[in-house]
């Protein structure tokens, strides 16, 4: 597998056409280890992918988008419709070296598609026409080149503004649903797509670790905010909480117990380490702080990048911490959680989402203070 790290061209950051031929050049490199002729992106993180921040989607509720990018060993074609075709050409990959083909959208694409599939070993992101190589193509987007960092800090930088400035306007009264949809209108406006929202008030932060909003539940005291922002295919997550009032005592030793399993993840998310002894490490805080089983209870977040998580770690994870691969790590503790979106390398991690503003937390872990999000009180 040829794998690039840290892209640079005499010494400048890559512009958009540079880092498509990079990853043309780390795709082909794959395709000839694999012994594939042909490889179909037909999901919306892939085309984002090869296309330095293009998008795809017309629908959210699909994985796949309204254009696929059929690449052999000397041709990288982009095929849509003639709906699309005009628009993705001028906004979306304009000058990167694709040739687009159009077909009416009344005809028969998929028979188009397996014409020029005919006769050659194919790989495709979904299966279906050739072997599934999903998996594979996944991780070639693990290691982020330096677009894809500047545009993921511009992401998280969102995020973590977002998060904040609704945690200081949300009031009692307001309901999940209500709350949501200001971080939804928040990301939007930033020029984002607000991939996952979750918001619990009260008694449903306590009971629930994945609460959909609903209109039904009101703000009274104790609200958790999550958010998963896409920008150009990738995903910056995070969550905040916000209490009304005097903290209680075991609100205050729970959010003081995760933020340190927190920052144990974080500060063993560097470049080589195995994520099995980083899960390890993790484990070993939880029970350091009393709450030995908490982890079964949700998962514990991993890499993430062009999905929301690119894999959950598990006690038998068996990858390895790329440079510059990201990472959004969630343990929680009942009523409490800790998360941020980080890039690892080779001098330490990177922490993506912050909050202006914000209470924080410093854990010292591993010889090094580490700040990690408090519960805002208000």
């Amino acid at each position: 597998m040829c794998v690039l790290l840290w892209l640079r061209l005499g010494g400048l950051p890559l512009t958009r056409q540079e880092e498509v031929a990079a990853k043309l050049a780390r795709l082909r490199g794959y395709m000839t280890g694999k012994g594939l002729d042909v490889v179909l992106l037909r999901t919306q993180a892939n085309f984002a992918w090869i296309t330095a921040g293009g998008d795809s989607h017309v629908a959210m509720a699909t994985d796949t988008g309204v254009a696929d990018v059929l690449v052999t060993d000397d041709q990288a074609l982009i095929l849509t419709n003639n709906i699309e075709a005009c628009r993705l050409a001028e906004e979306e990959v304009a000058d990167l070296g694709f040739d687009l083909r159009s077909s009416s959208w009344w005809e028969d694409a998929a028979a188009e598609v397996a014409g020029l599939l005919a006769g050659r070993r194919v790989g495709s992101d979904i299966g279906g026409l050739g072997e599934s190589v999903a998996g594979d193509l996944a991780r070639l987007r693990w290691s982020l080149t330096e677009g894809e960092l500047r545009r993921y800090r511009y992401a998280a930088k969102s995020v973590g503004r977002v998060l904040g400035h609704v945690a200081k306007q949300v009031m009692p009264g307001n309901t999940e649903a209500e709350i949501a949809a200001m971080l939804a209108g928040e990301l939007t406006a930033d020029g984002l797509i607000p991939g996952v929202v979750l918001v619990a008030a009260d008694e449903r932060v306590f009971k629930w670790r994945h609460p959909i909003p609903k209109q039904t539940s009101k703000l009274g005291k104790y609200a958790m905010l999550v958010v998963c922002g896409r920008y150009q295919g990738l995903y910056a997550c995070a969550t905040r909480f916000v209490h009304f009032g005097p903290l209680p005592d075991d609100l205050r030793r729970k959010q003081e117990a995760v933020a340190t399993v927190d920052a144990t993840f974080i500060a063993h998310t560097r470049t080589g380490a195995q994520v099995r002894d980083i899960w390890e490490k993790a484990l070993a805080a939880y029970a350091a702080g009393g709450w030995p089983q908490e982890w079964q209870l949700h998962h514990q977040g991993g890499a993430c990048g062009y999905a929301p998580r690119d894999y959950r770690a598990t006690p038998t994870s068996q990858e390895t911490v790329l440079e510059h691969q990201a990472f959004a790590w969630n343990p929680s503790i009942q009523g409490t959680k800790s998360e941020d979106t980080i890039i690892a390398t080779s001098d330490g991690p990177e922490i993506l989402t912050t909050t202006p503003h914000w209470p924080m937390l410093e854990v010292e872990v591993a010889g090094r203070k580490w700040p990690r999000p408090d519960i805002l009180v208000r």
